[in-house]
């Protein structure tokens, strides 16, 4: 991913660890990046983040990843090692916010989980991102955006009834963005 310079903005000086992936999370730390803040996208080794194979493409990069990971810093942790959960806890300890999307009870196998992170870096922002909460009935259910709209009824009440409905696109990500930018600032 080529490296991009912040313009400033109001989030300038804010420093955010991203270990998202796919859409609702990268959508998250974009907002945050065009903000001006200073996002560490972190990807698996080797495959990198699974949005690299959705097309289309330009130039063999993926033009759906390059859009919403724009104006971040890119770099590779296996959190599934020892020595990359270790990296991950000191790059945490380092930034204002972190950002994940992992199913509930990942971070916490990581020794990445809002607890740990709090004891090192009290002031540190988490935002975990999960379709359906991260207790209940169905917390360990994946879910994207889609998957969300019908789950809630908001499929429901959009498109022509009885024929078909419409997606209102990224309608999850859009209420993270406007509740997850006050804390930061305040």
């Amino acid at each position: 991913m080529a490296e991009t310079k912040p313009a400033g903005g109001i989030l300038a000086g804010t420093r955010v660890l991203d270990l998202t992936r796919v859409l609702a999370g990268p959508f998250a730390s974009m907002i945050l990046a065009d903000l001006g803040a200073e996002v560490l996208k972190v990807e698996l080794p080797g495959t990198g983040d699974e949005a690299r194979g959705f097309g289309p493409f330009l130039k063999e990069e993926s033009a759906y990843f390059m859009s919403v990971n724009r104006g971040k810093k890119s770099l590779t942790i296996d959190l599934r090692k020892a020595e990359g959960q270790d990296l991950a806890r000191r790059l945490a300890a380092s930034c204002d916010v972190l950002l994940e999307n992992f199913r509930p009870g990942s971070m916490a196998r990581f020794g990445l989980d809002f607890e740990t992170l709090h004891q090192l870096c009290p002031k540190l922002v988490y935002a975990s991102i999960s379709g359906f909460g991260q207790t209940g009935p169905y917390a360990q259910r994946p879910a994207y955006d889609v998957i969300i709209q019908a789950m809630s009824g908001l499929a429901s009440i959009t498109g022509i009834d009885g024929q078909y409905w419409l997606a209102f696109y990224g309608a999850a990500k859009r209420f993270f963005r406007f509740t997850f930018q006050s804390p930061i600032r305040h």
